[in-house]
């Protein structure tokens, strides 16, 4: 299945996820979306991704991370989409709510 906005998915599976309570939310893998699950642990919004290359198709595995029972991401939303992108300064984005 061919998606056109595979990092859109990747938003809207782990919103879903966190909607439901799930602890792991399972999707396709690529490079770009390990980078994007590598910032998210970083910045601790997630506890910690996995591929598993079992399959033909790598899948990513990732462990979303709740605190007292309330999703750690209160918002996840892609801003500049393919047909509107958006672009700007590193130094002009907003800084994230403690830190």
């Amino acid at each position: 299945m061919s998606l056109s906005d595979p990092i859109g998915d990747m938003l809207a599976r782990i919103k879903n996820a966190q909607i439901r309570n799930h602890k792991i939310v399972k999707l396709p893998s690529s490079n770009f979306k390990v980078k994007i699950s590598e910032i998210l642990k970083s910045e601790g919004f997630i506890i910690d991704y996995k591929i598993d290359n079992e399959t033909n198709k790598p899948v990513l595995a990732i462990n979303l991370k709740y605190h007292s029972g309330n999703p750690v991401i209160s918002a996840i939303e892609r801003i500049s989409k393919p047909g509107r992108r958006v672009f700007s300064r590193a130094e002009s984005l907003p800084k994230v709510n403690n830190g």
